[in-house]
């Protein structure tokens, strides 16, 4: 039976997808470290559609009733983090993407593929 967490990560991920998030990769770090059991790194091409995929991920978390804890970079053009404490949200422009690399300090993490 999917946990309460997974159903609002996979939900989220299906709505990331639909606003055209690029290159999504859900990872499942619950036996790799205490910090989160799902984080979520996505590519937005521009500004606005960091801002509108953020946007959709508070909606969808919320119908989740999963509450934010942190928020960062909202007012960003290059990145922005959503912490659900569970779930953690990082959606970068390429650039930033590439240059901090989450996917190679995270490599240890399962790929959840909806």
């Amino acid at each position: 039976m999917e946990n309460r967490e997974l159903t609002a990560a996979l939900a989220l991920y299906k709505a990331i997808d639909a606003k055209f998030g690029q290159n999504i990769l859900l990872l499942d770090l619950r036996e790799v470290t205490p910090i989160a059991d799902y984080f979520f790194i996505v590519t937005g091409g521009s500004a606005p559609q960091l801002a509108a995929l953020s946007d959709t991920a508070e909606e969808t978390m919320l119908a989740h009733d999963i509450p934010l804890r942190h928020r960062e970079g909202v007012n960003s053009t290059n990145w922005v983090l959503l912490d659900y404490g569970s779930i953690v949200i990082h959606l970068f422009d390429k650039e930033s993407r590439d240059y901090y690399s989450l996917e190679r300090t995270w490599a240890d993490g399962k790929v959840i593929t909806p």
